[in-house]
């Protein structure tokens, strides 16, 4: 296994009217039928917390569970030992000539770095029962179809 990877952003977040994913010229040609899906998810790379203190916190308050702290595994907090962050996003365009994917939301800052891009298929990626921690019984069971605006 090796020690060390090496990664390259394939583009960025821009903040905007909605949010974009902005894609460098040399991985444009694989937004091919990406307009087929209706759901990209994305990774992105924490820019601002690629540091050695962020890398080294285990554990975490959580801010939608005031009082209760967690293992950054068991969380979606931007402190991890290696600062990867996923969503799932509506897609509401894509042009692949200018390299772009907008999409109802992101929770990253505009300048994020992106990571990949893999489309949302249901077969694989929707879980029919799942089971989570009472901190969630208040969340809604579904994200609105906009996003979440933030």
């Amino acid at each position: 296994m090796a020690d060390a990877f090496t990664l390259r952003p394939i583009g960025k977040v821009v903040r905007n009217d909605h949010a974009v994913l902005q894609i460098d010229v040399p991985y444009r040609p694989a937004l091919a039928h990406l307009a087929d899906f209706s759901h990209v998810v994305v990774l992105w790379w924490v820019s601002g917390h690629d540091d050695p203190q962020s890398r080294e916190i285990m554990q975490c308050e959580l801010p939608y569970a005031p009082g209760f702290e967690a293992g950054v595994f068991a969380c979606r907090s931007e402190y991890r030992p290696n600062p990867i962050g996923v969503t799932v996003c509506p897609i509401l365009d894509v042009d692949e000539a200018e390299g772009r994917v907008t999409v109802a939301d992101i929770d990253a800052f505009d300048g994020t770095p992106l990571l990949d891009l893999k489309p949302y298929i249901g077969v694989t990626d929707r879980v029919r029962e799942i089971i989570q921690p009472p901190w969630f019984d208040d969340w809604p069971q579904w994200l609105p179809d906009e996003g979440l605006g933030l």
